[in-house]
């Protein structure tokens, strides 16, 4: 259950991320996020040409924005690793990895003041469930400790100084991290894929090897900070995305 657990909140990261993104898309100019979205771009990008290196494969069009009005990364479709079979699992995980290294570095390094406000955020205290949910009633709890989880991150950023270079740094990063984790272009499916194959992979190796559980269970903080980022993300521009909606009715009405 519990690498079902992290296998099912890793697809939700990714699946959010990439609605969050849409959605500001949609908002305003696609070359405009991608502009703003730029460090998490370069993290994700570095990633995706190691995974790519350290698989066999080749690294022939890879650039941090298109020269056209997207301004979407460019990532190396066809590029085929050597290596078969994890060969395209590495590729397409390696960018989550880096980004959720990238968010585990920034907050360890200048995120302490926010960190400090969300005490829930340790491996054995946290709102984000380390089992699937197996009823119908732990399916409404988890869906109440979310929606706490969300208000305790409004608290927690209410509460912090963000007139603080280093607060608003990290608050930025996080965003930039966070919804970087959608798909690159053209690769959702092996995305996803590759998310899927992982959780079984880790949930074979973990039953003889130790150190995996105690790893996952370590990165389990990350995960929550992720999530609570996505979803409060994805709340606020739904709710953008209505009221511009609603105004541009009323304004032909």
């Amino acid at each position: 259950m519990f690498y079902a657990a992290a296998t099912l909140w890793l697809m939700l990261i990714v699946l959010l991320a990439w609605g969050v993104h849409d959605l500001w898309s949609g908002l305003v100019k696609p070359r405009v996020v991608n502009s703003l979205l730029l460090p998490g771009t370069l993290v994700a990008q570095l990633g995706h040409v190691l995974g790519l290196l350290v698989t066999g494969g080749t690294v022939n069009n890879t650039a941090l924005m298109k020269d056209d009005e997207s301004g979407a990364p460019v990532a190396e479709a066809d590029a085929r690793p050597r290596l078969p079979v994890f060969g395209p699992i590495i590729v397409a995980l390696l960018p989550i990895v880096a980004l959720g290294g990238a968010i585990y570095v920034s907050a360890g390094q200048i995120g302490g003041p926010l960190l400090a406000q969300m005490p829930e955020m340790s491996a054995d205290n946290t709102y984000v469930a380390q089992r699937v949910p197996d009823s119908l009633p732990f399916f409404w709890a988890q869906l109440r400790d979310l929606i706490t989880l969300m208000e305790r991150t409004v608290e927690a950023l209410r509460r912090t100084d963000l007139m603080d270079w280093r607060n608003a740094l990290f608050v930025y990063l996080l965003v930039c991290m966070s919804v970087r984790m959608a798909p690159l272009p053209g690769n959702l499916r092996g995305h996803l894929g590759a998310v899927l194959l992982t959780g079984l992979f880790a949930g074979v190796l973990g039953s003889f090897v130790p150190a995996v559980p105690e790893a996952i269970h370590s990165a389990w903080p990350v995960v929550t900070l992720t999530v609570a980022t996505l979803l409060l993300l994805l709340v606020a521009s739904l709710i953008v995305r209505g009221v511009t909606g609603l105004i541009r009715i009323l304004a032909k009405g």
